[in-house]
Order: C-alpha cells, then structure tokens, then sequence
C-alpha cells in the first residue's frame, strides 16, 4: 500500500513524517569507488542498518586465524548475561590448555593445573589474544574443545553466518577451519549488539597478567580515538587480519579484512575503509519505533481499524547528501481479519531512493484486536455482502 493512497484518517501524519524524503526523480547518486587494497578479502558494512558498503571476496571462506576468538568471547560473554557463567568463577587451566610460551602463539601465560577467574580469561582471549585462555574456558563450559567447537558453529548459525566452520576455538590452522570476511562483520555486529557490558574490553590497550604485561595488536587502538574494537588475527596461512569497529557522530562502521601482507598493512586498509565509508555514506533514520504509521480496517473485530508500526527505528544507509531524496513505501496486508495478537506482522515499510531499495522492516500491529462476537460478525458479513459490485 503506498503512502499516496492512504486512508484519509492517517494520510496527512505520514505525509508529514515523510515530506523530507520523497524522491527526486532527477537524484544523482554519486559516491567515490572504494579504495583499492591488497588482501585475500574485506567487507565494510554499516553497524546499525547491516548493510554491506564494499566488499571483495567477502563470502568466500578463508582461514580466520585469531578472529576465531570473537565467537570463543562472544559465547563467554552471552553465558556471563545469561547467568551461566560469574565472572569470578574460578577457570581450572589444563595441561592441553596450558601455553608453553613459543613464539609460534599467543598465549596469555596462565599457569598449568592453576585456575583464573573468567573476567580474568575473557580478557585474555580479546586482549592478550591467549590460546591458552581459549582452551581453557572451552574445556571449562563444554568439557572439550571439540564440544564448544559444536556450540560455536550452532551460534553462527543462529547468526547467519553461512560460510563459517569452526574446528577449535583458537584460530590454530586446521584443514575445516574456515570463515568469510561477511560473516565476521555479523559476528562483530552481534558482539557490539549483545554484549555492551563487556565490549569495553575490545578497546582495552593492555593486560597485565602472571606478571606478564601484553598490549593490544589493534593498532588504530592507539592512532584513532573512534575505534572501539575488535580483534586482530595472524597466521601464516591466514595473513594477516583485522576485523574493527569505529563510531563518529552518530553512525558506527564494521571492517574486516583478511589476507593483508603486514600488520601495518592491515592497520592503514582499515583505516581507508573507515575514512571512504563516513565521508561517502551516512544513516537516516526516517520513521520511529512504537509510532502508529497506519491504521488499516480489520475484518471481523471489536475494533475496525488496527494501529501498525515499527518494532525497532528505520535506519538506512543511503550516499551522504541524499537524505532528502529518500522515500518511505508502507505495503500492507490485505484482508486483515481478527483476532489480531500484539506484533503480528501486517505488512512491510521499504525505504529507496532513487528506484533503489535500501532496506525494509515489518509493520507490525502495535496493539491486539479481539474477535467480534458472532452477530457482530455476521452483521458485517451481510453488509461485505451487499457492498459488492
């Protein structure tokens, strides 16, 4: 159902909340082309809409060395939100999880057959980037590294995360152990989504710990002050990888890249990608949550109109300067008939520009609508009836 064939009740509010971003036929789109760079793969994606601003390669699945952690973090840190998990538990350290100290991992040095507290391991993992800390929490939550092995390709799915197999929960070379540049950005989005009591981590520069202080590898930790994560990764199969995440003003950016030659490398591609995706794109946030957007007849209810709109704020991403070229669609169900529950799904709200769609969301119905009783309903069959043609 389009905006300009609303019914009169509601026609003139969405009119207004839409005046600034109705089409311009004669929009010029123009956005400059991505930087080149020298890797395997990269996805920049948008944090709050999700959508993809450049890529390359990006589901191809590749060995994600170290970027593995996120999902080992992400499943500590959804477990400490959910309760399984205290942060002062106490983590027994294993003779299989115990680090030797080689220069062929990192390791955040626990010692064998001692204990950490979990804070203590989740640190160690983004931070220090500990395989040691690794092992030890998976043995810890699942008995065995292959058991959380399982729990960690049951969470990418749930995510999304479709071109992703996880053997182990280190990032160590493993012949099945592959992940796409796509699918970390959704993990990374998840992280920032979900764990916002624990992704202050994810921007701390150093961890002391046995003795032994180690800093950051994120490099942009200490050259830019808007990235606030996320993890590097390095092998010599892999590459060397960054996935990261930097906010300015009011709009948050996801970059990985993998298969970069160095660690500068890595370092001055991400922070290409970050400076062409904020100057070239920006979030509009055109219509609200909890906003009645529409008021469509139900049939058969104690009410004859049901009020619907949006969950969660429309955001798009759309070319910067273009905001007021940008139009709102509402498509609504037909037939809407009662009982009608509280968020059923009752259409969809597309937002393009340009004839170019950039991103939909479901109408939902912002309030329940009871069935009518039975005269009532048979009263409005008759009048359905004799309003035919």
């Amino acid at each position: 159902m389009n905006i300009g064939s609303a019914t009169p009740r509601w026609q003139m509010a969405i009119a207004a909340l839409t005046a600034c971003f109705s089409v311009s036929a004669s929009a010029a789109i123009a956005v400059a082309p991505a930087p080149t760079l020298d890797n395997t793969a990269y996805v920049v994606m948008d944090f709050e809409s999700g959508r993809i601003l450049s890529q390359v390669n990006a589901e191809q699945p590749l060995p994600p060395a170290s970027l593995t952690k996120m999902m080992t973090s992400y499943i500590v840190e959804q477990a400490l939100k959910a309760g399984r998990l205290k942060p002062t538990d106490m983590v027994s350290v294993s003779e299989n999880a115990w680090c030797r100290g080689t220069n062929a991992e990192s390791c955040m040095y626990l010692p064998v057959h001692g204990s950490a507290s979990v804070i203590d391991i989740l640190r160690g993992i983004i931070v220090q980037s500990g395989n040691d800390a690794s092992k030890a929490i998976a043995e810890h939550m699942a008995g065995s590294e292959a058991s959380f092995a399982v729990l960690m390709n049951k969470e990418a799915e749930r995510l999304g995360m479709k071109n992703t197999y996880f053997a182990n929960a280190t990032g160590l070379p493993d012949p099945k152990h592959r992940a796409s540049a796509h699918d970390l950005a959704i993990l990374a989005r998840a992280i920032i989504r979900d764990s916002s009591d624990y992704y202050k981590i994810y921007s701390e520069k150093e961890f002391k710990y046995n003795g032994i202080k180690q800093g950051n590898r994120n490099a942009l930790l200490y050259t830019d002050s808007s990235v606030d994560g996320l993890k590097t990764g390095h092998t010599a199969e892999a590459g060397f990888c960054l996935t990261a995440s930097s906010k300015r003003n009011d709009m948050r950016l996801i970059s990985v890249i993998m298969g970069a030659k160095s660690m500068q490398a890595r370092a001055d591609q991400t922070r290409a990608l970050f400076n062409w995706g904020f100057g070239s794109f920006e979030d509009v946030r055109p219509l609200a949550a909890n906003t009645p957007l529409a008021t469509p007849k139900v049939r058969f209810g104690k009410a004859d109109v049901v009020k619907v709109g949006l969950t969660e704020p429309m955001v798009a991403t759309i070319p910067r300067g273009q905001a007021a070229n940008v139009k709102s669609d509402l498509q609504l169900t037909t037939g809407i008939t009662a009982p009608i529950a509280k968020g059923t799904v009752l259409g969809k709200v597309v937002i393009s520009l340009d004839g170019q769609s950039y991103g939909e969301q479901a109408l939902v119905a912002l309030e329940p609508v009871e069935e009518a009783g039975f005269f009532s309903k048979l009263w409005q069959r008759i009048k359905e009836f004799f309003s035919k043609d």
